[in-house]
Parts: structure tokens; C-alpha cells; sequence
């Protein structure tokens, strides 16, 4: 399979993503917010059309808690890839662009919270370097208000990741 490619979402993105992905009020919203620099929209394209998008969140948390252990941390929100292309590296290659425009931001940490029902993204997120911050679950609220018990993940994007090569090598010396 090619590589996806992953860039900011603009204007004329929004009909595609919501033909896709449904809740077209959702996309003209987080592109607002973009255009007014409280976070970013990203995109996964393959063969011109959208199969994934992730929201950078850089504003305040809405949560509480995240608010007070987590002042100013950029979030991870809304990851979605097409479930007919899950499992194929789209997830991986939009955390990765998110994470590559927030280093040359000169931001040193980004944190997310996940469901506590949702393992296979958690499985994810753990297997890109995030771990648990600590502090328990914390309470989210979706778009419609319906409140989610959430993990909350933090990544140092200041360390970099040993690669597997390197961890195999490690390894086999000691």
C-alpha cells in the first residue's frame, strides 16, 4: 500500500471529509478554529480521497483536571481512520505528521485521552511512545455532551524514540 499523505486540512477539504466521515458541522468547526490558530486539523489523503484526520487541540483543556496537571499541552483529539484502511499504518502516519509540526513548533510534550473502552487505540498510542500521566481517568465529554471515562497519555516529543533496530541491538549486547 502507498504511503498516505498527511497535510493541514484546508477549505476545500471539508466536502471530501464529511462525504467520508459524516458530521460535515464537525470539520467547518475544527477549520474555524484552525483559521483562527487554536489548532490544527490534519489530514490522511490515499488516492485523493481522505481515509483518516486528527484534530490538534491547542487551546485549554475543556477537562478540569487535564487544565491543571497539563497547562499549555497540546491534544491529540479525534483520530479517525476509514475502517476499511485501519490496521495499515494510516493511524501511525498521522500521529507521526502531528507530532513532526508540533517539534517544529518547539513543543516539548502532547498528551490525548482515550476511552477506557477503546484498547485497540490505546494498543496504538502505547506502541507510539505515550504513557499514562499518572493521575487516574479523568471524565470527557463528547460533541453531544455524553460523558466518556477517559486514560490520559502523554508523550515526550523532546525524547527521541530508540528505533527497533537500535532496542534489538541494545538488547542483544547485555
Amino acid at each position: 500500500m502507498a504511503e498516505p499523505e498527511v497535510r493541514p486540512a484546508c477549505f476545500g477539504d471539508l466536502r471530501p471529509l464529511a462525504e467520508v466521515f459524516g458530521d460535515h458541522g464537525f470539520f467547518v468547526e475544527r477549520h474555524e478554529r484552525q483559521k483562527n490558530g487554536r489548532g490544527m486539523l490534519f489530514v490522511a489523503w490515499l488516492a485523493g480521497r481522505p481515509v483518516g484526520d486528527v484534530y490538534l487541540w491547542q487551546e485549554e483543556a475543556e477537562e478540569a483536571p487535564i487544565r491543571a496537571y497539563l497547562p499549555g499541552v497540546p491534544l491529540l483529539t479525534h483520530l479517525e481512520v476509514r475502517p476499511d484502511r485501519r490496521n495499515r499504518g494510516i493511524g501511525t502516519a498521522i500521529v507521526e505528521r502531528l507530532e513532526q509540526h508540533l517539534r517544529e513548533q518547539n513543543q516539548d510534550r502532547v498528551a490525548l485521552a482515550v476511552r477506557t473502552d477503546n484498547a485497540d487505540a490505546a494498543r496504538l498510542y502505547e506502541r507510539l511512545g505515550y504513557r499514562d500521566w499518572g493521575h487516574g481517568t479523568v471524565v470527557c465529554h463528547t460533541e453531544t455532551l455524553e460523558a466518556e471515562e477517559c486514560y490520559v497519555l502523554v508523550k515526550d516529543l523532546a525524547v527521541a524514540e530508540p528505533s527497533l533496530a537500535t532496542a534489538n541491538v541494545a538488547g542483544a549486547l547485555h
